[in-house]
């Protein structure tokens, strides 16, 4: 029987590291909202081809990130890895690393969202962002189970539109990638409603054909330089 279109209401918790954090908002949709069904086999096959594909890729990534590492270590004050608080499977919060590529007094918000963001990048920070280099330290979440390969890209834990968005439609059950379906169409030149629809296509259609050519894609989008916002 098909589903039929109605209203629906929306309220949830993101989890935190102590709890959880209470969302207040609330948005209607006129459109069914409806989740695949997650086979267990499925989940352990997208677990395994994760390790995989990290595993093969340790090895080429070490030494390009012991460089990039030294050339943060060297060009400005402060840590190496920046660690912030994003959203995972389910809205819980985990950690995620990336090389620092802003400066220690920067924001802790979308990096869109700032009026003047090159002030708030350090020395080498504007390259790291175009070439994606910053991101290389999270193989460390792939192993560790955080992240994915592919996936929607994880939020930031005050992305509130985002994060509602993503529960309305269900995206809040998928792991959250290091690349995705609305990274190779737009990236960071994506408002947050198309940035959705994309993660729903992804929800609706994910195989692992699809996950290799996202990851094919993502390599020529990184190569190109293509929709970042600096």
């Amino acid at each position: 029987m098909p589903l039929k279109s109605q209203p629906i209401r929306a309220r949830f918790r993101v989890g935190t590291k102590g709890g959880s954090i209470p969302y207040s908002g609330t948005r209607e949709l006129d459109r069914p909202v409806q989740t695949p069904r997650r086979s267990r086999a499925a989940d352990v096959a997208k677990r395994v081809f994760d390790l995989t594909l990290a595993l093969v890729a340790l090895p080429l990534l070490a030494p390009p990130m012991l460089l990039i590492a030294l050339a943060v270590k060297l060009t400005s004050k402060g840590p190496v890895l920046y660690w912030s608080d994003r959203v995972g499977r389910n809205n819980k919060i985990f950690r995620m690393p990336k090389f620092r590529s802003m400066r220690t007094d920067a924001p802790e918000v979308a990096t869109h969202l700032l009026s003047n963001s090159g002030s708030h990048i350090n020395s080498i920070g504007s390259l790291l962002r175009k070439t994606s280099l910053d991101e290389l330290p999270q193989i460390y979440s792939v192993f560790k189970g955080d992240l994915s390969v592919v996936g929607p890209r994880p939020a930031l834990h005050n992305q509130n539109d985002l994060v509602a968005l993503r529960t309305e439609r269900g995206v809040h059950e998928l792991t959250p990638g290091l690349t995705g379906w609305a990274q190779v169409n737009g990236r960071d030149d994506l408002p947050i409603p198309i940035k959705v629809e994309y993660d729903c296509e992804y929800l609706q259609k994910k195989t692992f054909f699809l996950d290799l050519k996202i990851v094919c894609l993502t390599l020529v989008t990184v190569i190109r330089g293509d929709g970042v916002v600096h």
